[in-house]
C-alpha cells in the first residue's frame, strides 16, 4: 500500500509542471484583430494584460470592443502577457 502511495505521489509531482504550463496558455504571436504577426511596438495595456497588434489601426479597433478580442485570444488558448508594473510601484 505504501509503495502505491509513493508511486502516485511521484507521478503527481511529475505531472505538475505540465499542468502549470497548460494553465498559462500559449504566448501571443498573432494580432487578435487581423491575425497578422504582432509588432511588439504596437500594444494596449488592458485589465493588467498587454495585448499586441500587427498595426496601429488594430489597437484602435480593439478598443471599440476589447472583451470580444480577449475572448478570441482565450478561445485560441492564448494567455496575454501581464502588463509591466508602472515605475515606482
Amino acid at each position: 500500500m505504501r509503495k502505491a502511495a509513493a508511486v502516485a505521489a511521484i507521478l503527481a509531482l511529475l505531472c505538475l509542471p505540465a499542468a502549470l504550463l497548460a494553465a498559462q496558455g500559449k504566448p501571443q504571436t498573432t494580432c487578435p484583430v487581423l491575425a497578422g504577426n504582432i509588432d511588439r511596438n504596437v500594444f494596449v495595456d488592458y485589465k493588467g494584460y498587454r495585448i499586441y497588434f500587427c498595426c496601429a489601426g488594430c489597437d484602435k479597433e480593439f478598443q471599440k470592443d476589447p472583451e470580444k478580442y480577449l475572448k478570441k485570444l482565450q478561445d485560441q488558448g492564448i494567455t496575454p502577457e501581464k502588463s509591466p508594473a508602472a515605475p515606482g510601484r
